[in-house]
């Protein structure tokens, strides 16, 4: 007779991840904080980002992420535009469609627009877990240039692999875009958020005007663009004061002339009427609003 030990209960890890996401993007607060990124040289079709070390190599959750692969080491992280590396066009398709399903065509299309004309869609990279696998893809980031802003560039997207949210990744996301911008004379980013203030605020963004991002390379599109990004409607009822237009009075009959009619009466206080230009926004509330009707923080760095 053969005795046989017990088996043991299962393990289950689990962790609370956050959720990291750009337009309709949604980012975690993050805490970690590493070193700013170095750019040296790489790929011939472009220069390949090499972010410099600064934390210790995280481990992942297991329920997602396979044993024989190693967890992503945040000082070891590239940063990669998709148009150089086409065999991992159907990886970053993956990625994002966690988020954001799409049809695979579709997306596969959006990706494949990537140039260094702008648009222009970036892998946040793990090296080759062996010699012969493919890099994992970590993150997603699109930007675009903004119209009658040439030193200002638009990011579109921001994503990160769902088992890595909540670890330090999308802070080295957009710490590699400030450097990958400012390599190529950018001054300033742009971007949009419903509900990561907190996040994008710890990374020096600030609220900011709308602005119109373009899918394409083109002077020829007219300035008044930038101004016809909707906005909420006004949350202030209108209200009309009485009309002061004199009517025609009556004639009086012959006779003596009759004394003068008693002053109108004042009339009802109104609010003062909105300020010019473009209504204020705060951390609490904007009166901005996407596609969809759901309110939308701008918000901007000088990098």
């Amino acid at each position: 007779m053969v005795s046989r030990s017990p088996v043991p209960s299962e393990l289950t890890l689990r962790s609370n991840l956050a959720t990291l996401t750009l337009d309709p993007a949604h980012q975690p607060e993050l805490t970690l904080s590493p070193r700013l990124a170095e750019l040296t040289p790489g790929s011939a079709c472009h220069p390949e980002m090499t972010l410099s070390p600064g934390s210790t190599e995280l481990t992942l959750d297991p329920a997602h992420q396979p044993e024989d692969i190693p967890a992503p080491n945040l000082a070891e992280l590239t940063l990669e535009p998709v148009h150089c590396r086409p065999e991992l066009l159907d990886a970053c398709a993956d990625l994002i469609n966690e988020q954001w399903p799409r049809s695979r065509a579709s997306r596969l299309h959006s990706l494949g627009q990537s140039s260094d004309a702008f648009p222009l869609c970036l892998m946040l990279l793990s090296p080759r877990p062996t010699p012969d696998a493919a890099p994992i893809v970590v993150g997603h980031a699109r930007l675009s240039r903004v119209l009658d802003r040439p030193q200002s560039l638009l990011v579109e997207t921001v994503v990160v692999a769902r088992a890595l949210r909540g670890r330090g990744f999308g802070r080295r996301l957009m710490e590699g875009l400030e450097v990958f911008a400012q390599a190529r004379g950018f001054r300033r980013l742009h971007l949009t958020t419903h509900d990561q203030l907190q996040f994008y605020a710890h990374l020096g963004y600030q609220l900011g005007e709308p602005v119109q991002g373009l899918v394409f390379t083109s002077r020829q599109l007219p300035a008044t663009l930038l101004r016809a990004f909707p906005r909420a409607p006004s949350l202030r009822p209108s209200c009309k004061g009485p009309s002061l237009t004199p009517q025609t009075a009556p004639r009086a009959p012959k006779g003596p002339s009759l004394p003068p009619p008693p002053p109108l009466p004042e009339p009802l206080t109104t609010s003062p009427p909105p300020p010019a230009g473009p209504p204020p926004q705060s951390l609490l509330e904007t009166q901005y609003q996407d596609l969809r009707g759901c309110p939308i923080f701008w918000m901007e760095k000088d990098i």
